[in-house]
């Protein structure tokens, strides 16, 4: 009689269940909007008050709050990029796509997340420099190709673009935030009309690029 091998069952790990989910993205939220209006030093029980978990709930779908920050900033660069491939898709306008990113990373906070990537964590780590590179990989084929349409002058670059979305998106001094948010989009498209193509002027310096942002 022969011995016969048996297949070993390979078992997939349990998905979530939705509930999980759901609370992982409420804590998500709610780390977003006290990030962006007390800083990243935020109380993480005043965030699970806000959020409507539970301490326990936080602690277990991030371990400490470098994890947290991480993800919020994450999911902030994923909502952008997604906001400028949904554009593309629909209108196929690089330009129009362009425009969608930026009012997007607006509205997303980015100049007031963005800076507690140096000041809270490695900038390195894995999940940061895969969603930066998916939206630096975006914008500038998006740039490319509305240079190549006629669309956007070319002496600017990716730099150039995030550069003027944080600095707009971000409330003047002595100005209360939430009072200077009725102007910001405004502010936005002038800026990224001053981008288009036919350039109206010679912009002073050089263009600002992604290796500049990282020095």
């Amino acid at each position: 009689m022969t011995a016969t091998t048996e297949t070993p069952v390979t078992r997939k790990a349990p998905r979530p269940r939705a509930d999980a989910l759901r609370n992982r993205e409420r804590i998500v939220a709610a780390a977003r909007e006290m990030f962006t209006e007390f800083g990243p030093e935020v109380p993480l029980d005043e965030i699970a008050r806000r959020a409507g978990v539970g301490n326990a709930t936080v602690y277990r779908n991030f371990p400490d709050r470098d994890a947290l920050v991480r993800e919020v900033v994450c999911s902030v660069m994923d909502r952008t990029v997604r906001a400028a491939e949904q554009a593309l898709s629909e209108t196929g306008d690089a330009f129009e796509a362009l425009e969608r990113f930026a009012h997007t990373a607006a509205d997303e906070r980015i100049s007031a997340l963005c800076p507690m990537i140096s000041s809270t964590f490695d900038q390195c780590h894995p999940d940061l420099d895969e969603a930066r590179r998916r939206a630096e990989s975006l914008v500038a084929q998006l740039m490319d190709r509305a240079r190549a349409a006629g669309q956007l002058r070319g002496d600017v670059e990716y730099g150039d673009l995030m550069v003027g979305v944080a600095q707009l998106s971000r409330p003047p001094a002595g100005t209360a935030c939430m009072n200077a948010d009725r102007f910001v989009h405004r502010h936005i498209q002038l800026f990224l009309d001053g981008m288009r193509a036919p350039a109206p002027s010679v912009l002073p310096g050089t263009a600002v690029t992604v290796e500049d942002l990282r020095r």
